[in-house]
């Protein structure tokens, strides 16, 4: 199938996607936020007055889902290497999660304060080159969960999407060695031929502070 034609096929099933339509309808910016939904309806992650740590954020379905409940009281702080339009009880900072910079400025927002939750929704961008995109996407996750050991409550909880692959066994035993406990999480709205997977910790185990 030519460019063209595979580009018109995806857009089709795009528009299609009752996710897509969903997220259209309830003003969400992108089909994501059912995933987020899904798995926190299932374990209850987010409430009132939580402060979340969102990184990858944009285009925000993410940050919209968990500024909603987070209020009143929450805070969200939003990271990502594209520009996001303004949410309400939002702080958005842009830039690379890789450069020591960025992290900073994620810690500054925080204030001193540690993370009731850090959710990780990065990914990077696909050169098609698969073991490229598979290390590259797996030093992503490693970088996330530098950051949740660093900056969560000792009962805080750590959602990050990885892809089955190369080094996603190696990063699940790192998963379980800083969590009490570690479960994996595939929503209905990830797409069917999709390798992502969500992984989930809750409760830092003493050595990970």
């Amino acid at each position: 199938m030519k460019r063209k034609a595979k580009s018109r096929a995806w857009m089709q099933a795009h528009v299609a996607d009752p996710y897509v339509q969903r997220a259209v309808a309830s003003g969400y910016r992108s089909r994501a936020a059912y995933k987020l939904i899904e798995i926190d309806d299932r374990d209850r992650l987010l409430d009132r007055g939580q402060t979340v740590v969102d990184l990858g954020a944009a285009p925000g379905s993410w940050s919209q889902v968990i500024a909603e409940r987070v209020r009143p009281g929450g805070r969200v702080i939003a990271v990502d290497i594209l520009p996001m339009s303004p949410i309400a009880g939002v702080t958005a900072i842009e830039g690379d999660f890789r450069e020591a910079a960025v992290l900073g400025s994620a810690m500054q927002a925080l204030g001193g304060e540690k993370a009731d939750l850090v959710v990780s929704d990065m990914a990077p961008n696909l050169t098609g080159v698969g073991a490229s995109d598979q290390a590259r996407a797996a030093h992503l996750c490693e970088l996330a969960l530098e950051f949740a050991q660093a900056n969560l409550k000792p009962r805080g909880a750590f959602l990050v999407k990885a892809f089955q692959g190369a080094g996603y066994p190696e990063f699940l035993a790192a998963m379980r060695r800083c969590f009490v406990s570690v479960a994996s999480r595939k929503p209905k709205a990830s797409r069917g031929g999709s390798a992502e997977m969500y992984l989930l910790g809750k409760g830092l185990k003493p050595q990970a502070h």
